[in-house]
């Protein structure tokens, strides 16, 4: 028996409620089990129940034994002196107030449904399981598992929202430059992510708006800050862009020394970050105003179109600067884009529409059901299991599942574990 199991008894009412009585003998009919507190203090804020023939209204303490009472020093603690009921798995000694009165105690042991006992004991029998449920999944009704999935999605939205809203703070409110700054950290993908995102913290944003109208010297200001300006090559364009930036420089007072250097190393030449410079130099000098494109863009033809973006001439037969390979077009791939769209687009969308209180669930969940499903190890573990993974709706509600709930064994806070525990 756990805890945390008597809590989700309690609060759930997963025991027999008829002719409940105290360890004293007082019949005890629950009105409102309270409110589950998660933070310090007694586990249940305000409940109400008829003990005898009197309605208490105050807070539940929720214990293993009753002697956890003093285990846990609540004697002294007067955050408790509130506590109308202590329910207990095994009652093993009373409880008194200040006062000397005896707290009233429900002992659950005998009104416990034993399925729910059982199947709680059986997700946790085998350790190794990659997930505690994962012998079970597969049976899953789709109803429990759409709408768990739909829920968890924008649970990841809300954490992706955090950062968005520190963003905010050190921007004063200007969500172009935490667009900027988004965009920036997911063109560099997961090698150089850290490293764009703190070469867009380098940069004023004042000084991309200024700039956007030249793509030539949005590519100096992007490669010059990201340290790639440094080498003796003697080529026309490279010439170009050291003495742009030198200028740029000075006129700005411009700085890179925090700016975590680049890696090429196991990349694609797609992905070097001399390509998705470029073509985020390209991206923002196409569009003004762009996060007001992205707010005001709800399908994904128009999300794919804003995107629709490749690098300058430059870089269509070139890697590096001082390197010619064979002419391409490099735009971005709808892969790329779709990551873009999951990383930055949806949780800003999400973030700003909910600061404005014009949250449009259906919108969001629109975009994301048309995005195709990312592919990773969680979730091809997942759709090996059952195949439940068709879009990035699918895909980062599951990342959210593994990472908050399978991985800290919260099963009685998950839809899933719960419907098997009380099947």
């Amino acid at each position: 028996m756990q805890e945390e199991l008597l809590h989700y008894v309690w609060q759930h009412k997963k025991f027999n409620t008829l002719h409940l009585k105290t360890t004293n003998k007082d019949s005890v009919s629950i009105v409102s089990v309270g409110q589950h507190n998660l933070n310090a203090g007694p586990d249940f804020f305000n409940a109400q129940l008829n003990i005898g023939e009197q309605l208490w209204a105050g807070n539940v303490e929720v214990h293993i034994k009753s002697s956890d009472w003093y285990v846990h020093n609540h004697e002294t603690d007067t955050a408790y002196d509130n506590v109308i009921l202590h329910v207990v798995y095994e009652h093993d000694t009373e409880i008194y107030r200040k006062d000397n009165s005896v707290i009233p105690t429900l002992e659950l042991k005998t009104f416990i449904n034993k399925d729910v006992l059982h199947n709680y004991q059986k997700l946790f029998v085998n350790q190794n399981k990659w997930i505690n449920c994962e012998n079970d999944f597969a049976a899953i009704p789709e109803f429990t598992l759409n709408n768990w999935l739909e829920r968890l999605f924008f649970e990841r939205l809300e954490r992706k929202a955090k950062t968005i809203d520190e963003l905010l703070i050190a921007s004063k409110n200007d969500w172009e430059a935490v667009l900027f700054k988004l965009l920036a950290k997911n063109f560099g993908l997961k090698v150089n992510g850290e490293a764009f995102f703190s070469l867009a913290k380098s940069i004023d944003f004042s000084v991309v708006r200024k700039l956007q109208s030249k793509p030539e010297q949005l590519e100096a200001l992007f490669f010059g800050q990201a340290g790639l300006l440094n080498d003796d090559i003697q080529d026309i364009y490279y010439l170009g862009l050291q003495k742009e930036y030198a200028f740029l420089k000075q006129k700005f007072g411009l700085t890179n020394t925090q700016v975590v250097p680049l890696q090429f190393f196991r990349l694609r030449p797609p992905n070097f970050p001399t390509i998705r410079l470029s073509q985020l130099a390209i991206l923002y000098n196409k569009h003004n105003n762009l996060f007001s494109k992205v707010i005001a863009t709800n399908t994904i033809d128009e999300l794919y179109s804003l995107f629709k973006i490749s690098t300058s001439e430059f870089w269509e037969n070139h890697y590096t600067f001082s390197k010619v390979s064979k002419t391409s077009k490099k735009m971005l791939t709808k892969s790329f884009i779709d990551l873009l769209l999951i990383n930055t687009i949806l949780p800003l969308k999400f973030c700003y529409a909910k600061q404005k209180g014009k949250l449009n669930d259906e919108v969001i969940l629109t975009i994301a059901q048309h995005i195709t499903s990312e592919k990773n190890s969680i979730v091809n573990a997942f759709n090996n299991l059952k195949e439940v993974s068709t879009s990035a709706l699918q895909s980062q509600a599951l990342l959210q599942l593994k990472a908050e709930y399978c991985d800290k064994n919260k099963c009685l806070q998950c839809a899933i574990g719960n419907s098997l525990i009380t099947k």
